[in-house]
């Protein structure tokens, strides 16, 4: 992998949820359907040049296909967006030897970023608004 295609996955993929969120700092939540998938992205916190966000998906009507959990994380200073956890596995490295514990893929970190950017493209694609929620959030 080298750092240079990682950046310009990350650049794409930023680009990409901008497209998809654009109202991100005023919306705590979207909803989106795709296909027979329901989708929910929504902002876990926010900082002066970061956004972590969560996204789910679900399909109603089929148990079996599981829910899709991932973490986001948006540097906004150099608008890159990377995936920060995966179905509950964090802090991927970059590189890994094969085989490991976990039995991560050698690039594994790349691959999460490139699923994302399949993923990113899917519901700009093929999704529709479901609902906004717009309730501000509220300091702790």
């Amino acid at each position: 992998m080298s750092l240079t295609e990682l950046h310009g996955l990350c650049e794409a993929n930023y680009a990409r949820l901008m497209r998809l969120y654009p109202d991100y700092e005023g919306c705590n939540a979207r909803e989106l359907i795709v296909g027979s998938a329901r989708v929910r992205i929504e902002v876990l916190e926010r900082a002066r040049y970061t956004t972590i966000f969560r996204l789910n998906q679900w399909h109603a009507g089929s148990r079996w296909l599981g829910r899709l959990r991932v973490e986001l994380r948006a540097y906004h200073d150099v608008s890159m967006v990377e995936v920060g956890m995966f179905q509950a596995h964090r802090r991927i490295a970059a590189r890994y030897s094969y085989p490991n514990a976990h039995m991560y893929q050698q690039d594994e970190k790349l691959q999460q970023n490139r699923f994302l950017a399949d993923w990113l493209e899917h519901c700009l694609a093929n999704g529709r608004l479901g609902v906004d929620v717009t309730a501000p959030l509220t300091d702790a």
